[in-house]
């Protein structure tokens, strides 16, 4: 899938004329093969790295079944699918989270569910950590791993950088001020985080559960903590055990167009629920 490159809002305001053309003026969009509409044109989707990579491959299959219409994912953050989406410089925004008070002007449509895992290095001693021992480790007040019953050795923090829902996530649920995190290292989407504590022994972050545990599976030395006994796997974001849980939702400014009501309906569907399975994702239906 190829991506747009000039980012102005007078091209993007030029993307956002996808053309609907249905066979006849009775017909809805549907996913039967006989009647459907006829979509031409592109749809361009910012935002969440987390939700991005799911609906990159929502997109390939997507334009399999329209193959006029180019659906173009680009990450950067939930605030940036926020934003994007409020401006008209994307056609519909991607974020891990829900909205909040202040957003309520925008529309919301999940498509997965997923969690936050707090991962460290595969080959660390540590089995599990305690809430407050996570928060004193972020806070600095815990700098060794012999303090927490791991080896003598320093403990290196990642977190996300601001802007970032899992960082949001994660702050209100330690009941933590984003400004009280004392980082050594700053990251952005969940695949440098994951390649940053594989590389570093000693470090320790946090991630998409859903991309934490696609990685370990596939080999990549990192290993998911529990979170309060309950052992952090999608299958518990899905019976609802895990404690940080979160929906992966799309927004539109207003309420869809046809266009994109039609991708979002797609993106929503059982048609995809083989692909948020595969991404280790909640699927919604």
């Amino acid at each position: 899938m190829k991506h747009f490159k000039t980012l102005t809002p007078l091209t993007f305001g030029a993307i956002a004329l996808l053309s609907l053309q249905a066979c006849s003026p009775s017909n809805t969009p549907s996913s039967a093969n006989t009647s459907t509409p006829t979509l031409q044109g592109k749809l361009v989707l910012t935002g969440s790295s987390t939700v991005a990579p799911l609906l990159s491959e929502i997109g390939k299959r997507y334009e399999s079944k329209h193959s006029g219409v180019r659906i173009d994912v680009q990450s950067g953050g939930s605030s940036r699918g926020i934003a994007d989406a409020r401006q008209g410089v994307a056609d519909i925004g991607m974020i891990s989270r829900d909205l909040k008070e202040s957003e309520r002007d925008l529309q919301s449509f999940t498509v997965a569910r997923d969690g936050i895992s707090v991962i460290v290095h595969k080959e660390n001693s540590i089995a599990s950590l305690s809430d407050r021992q996570i928060v004193d480790i972020y806070t600095k007040k815990v700098d060794n791993w012999k303090q927490v019953g791991g080896k003598d050795a320093p403990i290196i923090v990642v977190n996300k950088a601001e802007g970032r829902s899992t960082l949001e996530l994660f702050a209100q649920f330690f009941k933590l001020k984003t400004t009280e995190i004392k980082a050594d290292v700053v990251i952005g989407d969940n695949e440098q985080g994951i390649k940053t504590i594989a590389g570093n022994p000693n470090a320790i972050g946090y991630v998409s559960i859903g991309s934490a545990e696609y990685s370990a599976n596939n080999g990549v030395a990192i290993k998911l903590l529990p979170m309060n006994g309950v052992e952090a796997a999608i299958v518990n974001v899905a019976n609802k055990t895990f404690p940080i849980s979160r929906p992966l939702n799309l927004v539109t400014k207003v309420p869809p167009t046809a266009p994109q009501k039609d991708f979002i309906d797609f993106a929503r569907s059982p048609e995809v629920n083989d692909l948020v399975k595969a991404q280790y994702f909640v699927p919604i239906q």
